[in-house]
């Protein structure tokens, strides 16, 4: 039976790369561990009661207190998203970044998608469209490729969302930590952040290549070859509504409710130590206070009515739906793979096979490999944190740099692979081809893969 429990995750995996489709791949895996389960137990009718088993396994998550708050904050977070893209406070963002001079020089509107992928960091495809529509001119007039655009969006959105990880990122994964038995799993994320490697240097060589101008591999000869022309119509999007577009305090109020807000009942819930506080309860209410802000604004201020403001706030839920059922399941497949002794299988595997140094860095690689391969992030830490969490308890590891691997192997293949949706956005939003967009990234993201290859083995030889 050992052998057959890690049957259901690698289920997950074959599924995701035969059909591209995460939810399919959690409900077949799913299914079949509580089939393994029953089978186990020598019942009558396993199939059957598999069946049952996993329905009634996908109720239980509803029957933690923090997993319906986890559930309730991710569907809310895309209603926050669709007010404030409704505001016009991200418009009004960049107008003032244009304004103040920072789009002067060839540098200058380099860095303009650059630094909005780091502010918008509440939602990486927002991030992208946003950063990446509103700078098309620019590179233009300055003659920078829409491949080098497309770069910049696409490596700073997903990079800079798993790092502050104060948006429904963050929400997810705490959703998915909460099966196993951590102290405190807010302080285990909030560690991650100086250990994600991938993310780090990928926002560094970013940086680095808006100030030195420069650039290498398929997109330095891309640029030599001046093969930049737009692929796609340039001409910006009609605003939906007529009105006229609101003022930056649309932005920057509810977004400093939010982020204060989390701050604040991180603290109140902790009893004054910010650490120990309940992250569910607090990006909760943090959430809640920043809708009512914008929507309070709106009226009031823009003219919005009730109706339409309900309409414009479902229909932002309902863009993340998708998301909150691979959460909802992925709840369910960690709870499931945790009775079925998956974890602890593949942690006394490890610990006979590998040495210990390179855990973490194997780990990191087969995150990236998966995410490539399905173009998913948030799928790949819904199949492997059911496998990695366990290995911190079994072989005495830093419970945030396992995590951390885990989380920079999904973010490499979110924002390189032909077949994710992020780098589908930056190509459309950057106005490049997208397989162009591809080929100049990978260059850049096999980089940063392999720095932080290295680095997860200097992590396992001298922690």
């Amino acid at each position: 039976m050992d052998w057959l429990t890690i049957l259901p995750p690698l289920i997950a995996i074959a599924v995701v790369l035969w059909k591209k489709e995460v939810i399919l791949a959690l409900i077949i895996a799913l299914l079949s561990s509580e089939v393994l389960q029953h089978l186990a137990d020598g019942v009558p009718g396993a199939i059957f009661l598999g069946f049952l088993a996993t329905i009634e396994q996908i109720v239980s998550v509803f029957g933690d207190a923090g997993n319906s708050r986890i559930l309730m904050f991710s569907l809310l977070i895309g209603a926050l998203i669709a007010c404030l893209q409704a505001s016009g406070g991200f418009t009004a963002l960049v107008q003032s970044l244009i304004r103040k001079g920072l789009a002067k020089s060839r540098k200058q509107a380099s860095l303009l998608p650059g630094l909005l992928g780091v502010m918008i960091f509440i939602e990486s495809n927002l991030s992208v469209l946003t950063a990446g529509v509103l700078s098309r001119s620019l590179f233009d007039r300055f003659g920078l490729s829409r491949a080098r655009l497309a770069y910049i969006i696409d490596s700073t959105s997903s990079p800079i969302s798993i790092l502050i990880l104060l948006n429904a990122w963050g929400a997810y994964i705490l959703g998915l930590l909460g099966a196993y038995d951590l102290e405190n799993p807010v302080e285990v994320l909030a560690g991650t952040i100086f250990l994600n490697f991938y993310a780090l240097v990928t926002l560094l060589i970013v940086f680095i290549t808006i100030f030195t101008d420069r650039t290498f591999g398929t997109l330095k000869t891309f640029e030599e070859n001046n093969q930049s022309p737009p692929a796609q119509d340039d001409t910006p999007p009609k605003e939906e509504s007529s009105e006229p577009a609101g003022g930056l305090s649309f932005l920057i109020l509810p977004m400093t409710i939010l982020i204060g807000g989390m701050l604040a009942f991180m603290a109140w819930t902790g009893n004054g130590e910010m650490a120990r506080g309940s992250g569910s309860k607090s990006v909760l209410y943090a959430t809640i206070l920043a809708i009512f802000t914008i929507y309070v604004m709106m009226v009031l201020r823009r003219g919005y009515t009730h109706q339409k403001m309900v309409k414009i706030s479902f229909s932002g839920m309902g863009e993340l739906l998708p998301l909150v059922c691979i959460l909802l399941l992925s709840m369910a497949l960690g709870s499931s793979l945790k009775d079925l002794g998956t974890g602890l299988f593949m942690a006394g595997l490890i610990s006979d096979t590998l040495p210990l140094f390179m855990v973490v860095p194997l780990i990191f690689l087969t995150g990236a490999l998966v995410s490539f391969s399905t173009g998913t992030s948030w799928g790949t830490f819904a199949i492997l944190i059911p496998l990695g969490m366990p290995l911190v308890a079994m072989l005495d590891l830093p419970a945030s740099l396992v995590l951390a691997a885990i989380l920079g192997g999904g973010v490499f293949g979110d924002h390189c692979s032909p077949i994710s949706d992020s780098t589908a956005v930056s190509s459309m939003a950057a106005g490049c081809d997208h397989l162009d967009h591809v080929r100049t990234q990978l260059p850049y993201a096999l980089t940063a893969g392999t720095i932080t290859f290295f680095g997860y083995m200097l992590c396992g030889l001298f922690l």
